[in-house]
């Protein structure tokens, strides 16, 4: 238990001295870092909503493209199957007039 104890107290010996020797040291006064923290805060906050607003802005022009694709796939689609539908409209008229001329000869 002592041994923890004395382990605790070199700790904060050691924080004193090491914010005693940052104080000394320290290029600016508080007030200046407190307002370069602020300011760093701001760009760094100004430079995620810049990141956002472009992800945004990829995503929108991604769906516009996405939607584009799918309209055309749709539209081609819809062409082939007309297609299907005359020509088998064209064979069964052609079947019918076949069994008819058959129907005629008989």
């Amino acid at each position: 238990m002592a041994e923890q104890n004395s382990g605790i107290g070199y700790f904060l010996v050691g924080l004193g001295l090491g914010v005693a020797v940052g104080m000394l040291f320290a290029p600016k006064s508080g007030e200046e870092t407190r307002q370069y923290l602020r300011t760093k805060a701001n760009e760094g906050t100004d430079y995620l909503k810049h990141r956002a607003d472009e992800g945004a802005e990829f995503v929108k022009r991604r769906g516009e493209q996405l939607r584009e694709s799918a309209t055309e796939v749709l539209e081609k689609s819809r062409e082939a199957l007309n297609r299907q539908k005359e020509q088998l409209a064209s064979a069964l008229e052609a079947g019918r007039q076949a069994y008819r001329e058959t129907v005629k000869e008989s």
